[in-house]
């Protein structure tokens, strides 16, 4: 399960259109007054795509518009999710001045859905330990049992889906989750979280158990769906360690009773065998935690269409095989997760677990050849491509469902193929 807590695209060997590296957030105030002036120097020479940049981002725009450099400030500004120019110079400001890190740091516990931030934040300065929480709810059953026994069926699912040792699955669920019996070890537990519903399901999960267990600590949240400078933010991960202090200082939350609630609600609905709990609670807002609601919606989406039986990550794959020519494993990740994904949250052996779950059809959807592909890379280098029921399927002339032999879970919720 080396990789299952963060999408990363494996198929890194020959450089594709698709992939493009995230923006960490770091902006540079003089490289933005550069960025404007040349901005402005291409619209005054009638560059379409300068132009086009106006048109978008300048709310005074029309035919008759001339613009100085502070309305091409004004766009760059809106371009890296500000609302204006001032407000972004200000942010930039204050990461060049503020704090180090938290004060009494050596008796915190970060607690984070993997191990992406762990190297930055001591880069940032932060002390205290880091513990990492990945058991990837976003695939695989839940239920509502004792949690040795939880912890058990999670471990034989994971051994499984991302064929590792049955004992070294558990042992390292087992190391996780003992997390929840050490927390009054700490004086402060801080959870570290983003939007996706790899990190929300996870979210829900630790707060349901935080109310049972009443630790006496100083909790508090981290949970993040935007990033002042980086309009493309998919993660905390990405940013830089200075990112990573601006949001301690200014995105860091008490835990209250209204959050611990609202994960109880989630997880108990997700575990159900019935998705009508989890629709109505995706289907209204979520104050304490607002990404929880969106996340739940794209979990949802999981679940077999009306349109043709496929969950929408199983359909994104077979449309980056058809519509945008990826023709390799890792590739057809890659686009799934840049071009496609509206929620990105798929880690690449979560992503190879759903294929082999799409091999399980009495028609090949797509013909996969492991002969073709690199050893030493494996299984993203493997040549890929749709059959004609796979294309079917994907337009909606054929009924996935109808084909598939396997069993799938979508939380609390086992879809059952035919009988092969």
């Amino acid at each position: 399960m080396s990789d299952t807590e963060r999408p990363s695209v494996s198929d890194t060997a020959a450089p594709s259109p698709y992939q493009r590296t995230w923006f960490n957030g770091r902006l540079n105030l003089e490289q933005q007054k550069k960025r404007a002036r040349e901005l402005l120097r291409a619209y005054h020479q009638d560059q379409a795509p300068a132009v086009q940049r106006f048109q978008q981002h300048h709310p005074r725009y029309d035919h008759g518009f001339y613009p100085q450099l502070a309305d091409a400030q004004w766009v760059i500004a809106r371009e890296n999710g500000f609302a204006s120019w001032a407000r972004m110079k200000t942010h930039i400001e204050q990461l060049a001045h503020q704090p180090d890190t938290a004060p009494d740091g050596r008796h915190t516990l970060h607690l984070r859905c993997g191990e992406d931030i762990r190297q930055s934040l001591q880069l940032a300065g932060f002390i205290g330990d880091f513990q990492q929480f990945a058991d990837p709810f976003c695939q695989g059953p839940l239920a509502d049992l004792p949690l040795p026994e939880f912890i058990h069926n999670r471990a034989r699912f994971i051994a499984s889906a991302y064929e590792l040792e049955p004992a070294d699955a558990l042992a390292r669920l087992q190391g996780e989750y003992a997390v929840l019996q050490r927390l009054e070890d700490y004086q402060q537990v801080v959870l570290w979280f983003e939007h996706d519903s790899y990190d929300q399901l996870i979210l829900a999960f630790l707060l349901d158990q935080l109310l049972r267990l009443q630790p006496k600590v100083q909790l508090e949240l981290i949970c993040v769906e935007q990033v002042p400078g980086v309009p493309d933010f998919i993660g905390l991960g990405q940013l830089t360690p200075e990112l990573l202090t601006w949001l301690w200082h200014n995105q860091r939350v008490p835990l209250g009773r209204a959050h611990l609630q609202l994960g109880r609600q989630v997880w108990r609905a997700l575990c159900q065998p019935d998705p009508a709990a989890l629709q109505a609670l995706a289907a209204a807002e979520t104050p304490p935690i607002l990404p929880m609601q969106r996340a739940l919606q794209r979990h949802l989406r999981e679940l077999p269409s009306g349109f043709n039986g496929l969950g929408l990550t199983q359909h994104l794959a077979l449309q980056a095989m058809a519509d945008y020519g990826a023709d390799t494993v890792g590739r057809v990740f890659a686009v799934l997760m840049r071009q496609l994904e509206p929620l990105p949250f798929l880690g690449d052996l979560m992503f190879w677990h759903l294929l082999r779950k799409l091999q399980q059809s009495r028609e090949p959807l797509f013909v996969l050849e492991p002969g073709k592909g690199d050893p030493e890379r494996g299984w993203p280098s493997y040549p890929i491509f749709l059959t004609e029921t796979g294309v079917a399927v994907l337009r909606g002339k054929r009924d996935f469902r109808e084909l598939f032999y396997g069993e799938r879970w979508v939380g609390g919720i086992c879809i059952k193929g035919q009988v092969r």
